[in-house]
């Protein structure tokens, strides 16, 4: 009588990449039967996404594009797919997402230099530079149609950031894969080890030292926008972080985050922000009109928090008991 020998399954070993980047880190888990390495690869996109991007960096195209008067031709293809995700964004959402907000981020205190509270005729000259309407991509060039106008891709460049690494990734054949930079990312595929979809925490913004629910993802994006972490306390008041375009003044809603879920990472980056901006209320009707979206959006209430999640969020997210 023959006896059948079954070979033991083993499940695959992920392969893990990580760095520093837009001031926060990056880090990749993929499954690649070739075992290469891409922590070179990885890193150098970054750094040419910064190069293009990044107003922290006085060479790069964005500084250069913020100091002129009329606008530049960008030399790197990093500079107007974020800037087109921003226009389709910015003319959808009614302004609420507006990247060209930072000469008003800078005046309340958010960027380089620390500030008191500006007042209301400070507020309002710097209103006449706002607005991505008077940004326009003609040809291969950007061009400002107010001098002063300045473009601050920071609620999408690590969302960006992600995409470029993942669309390298699925260049090289990569079918399964979790890419992160500051939180912000995309999940395609399954993670194979355990052969379910990649598993990740919805931060409690009551508490963001936890968690206040458990995603399931395969094939979409996820960006979080949030006003727990980034405040600022100016005598005895907080300001938020997220800036209303339209009234020159921090936001001042129910809202304390909205996760987004799209195809790509920069889309949901800025829809995310849009909705701190706009509030949840406008959020959640806005969101019936965008069956291409999936959020989940979380807001304060007197003794707690209520949430609202999208029909597509109901079957991947599970929520912690509170």
């Amino acid at each position: 009588m023959a006896v059948m020998k079954y070979r033991q399954w083993k499940s695959p070993e992920p392969m893990k990449f990580e760095g520093k980047t837009m001031g926060t880190s990056w880090h990749v888990t993929i499954f690649d039967p070739q075992k290469r390495n891409f922590q070179y690869s990885l890193d150098s996109l970054l750094v040419l996404v910064n190069r293009s991007i990044s107003t922290y960096d006085s060479s790069s195209e964005i500084s250069i594009f913020n100091r002129s008067e009329k606008g530049i031709a960008p030399s790197l293809p990093y500079f107007n797919p974020p800037l087109t995700i921003s226009e389709k964004v910015f003319r959808e959402s009614g302004g609420a997402y507006d990247p060209t907000v930072m000469p008003l981020v800078n005046l309340w205190g958010f960027g380089p230099a620390k500030v008191g509270r500006p007042d209301t005729a400070e507020v309002t000259k710097v209103l006449g530079v706002i607005g991505l309407d008077k940004v326009r991509q003609t040809g291969d060039s950007i061009i400002k149609s107010v001098i002063g106008v300045q473009l601050d891709f920071s609620a999408i460049g690590q969302g960006y950031g992600a995409d470029v690494l993942t669309e390298f990734l699925i260049s090289k054949g990569i079918k399964n894969m979790l890419v992160e930079v500051g939180g912000e990312g995309m999940a395609l595929g399954m993670n194979e080890q355990s052969g379910k979809p990649w598993k990740l925490g919805l931060v409690n913004p009551a508490s963001p030292e936890s968690f206040f629910g458990f995603i399931e993802l395969g094939n979409r994006s996820f960006s979080t926008s949030g006003n727990y972490f980034n405040y600022r306390e100016v005598d005895g008041i907080r300001y938020a972080h997220t800036i209303d375009p339209k009234t020159g003044f921090p936001a001042e809603h129910a809202i304390m985050s909205a996760s987004v879920f799209a195809e790509n990472c920069a889309l949901a980056d800025a829809w995310a922000t849009a909705f701190m901006s706009m509030g949840h209320e406008k959020a959640i009707v806005l969101l019936k009109d965008h069956p291409e979206l999936d959020a989940c959006l979380i807001w304060s209430v007197k003794g707690g928090v209520e949430k609202y999640l999208t029909p597509g969020a109901e079957k991947f997210i599970t929520f912690e008991k509170q």
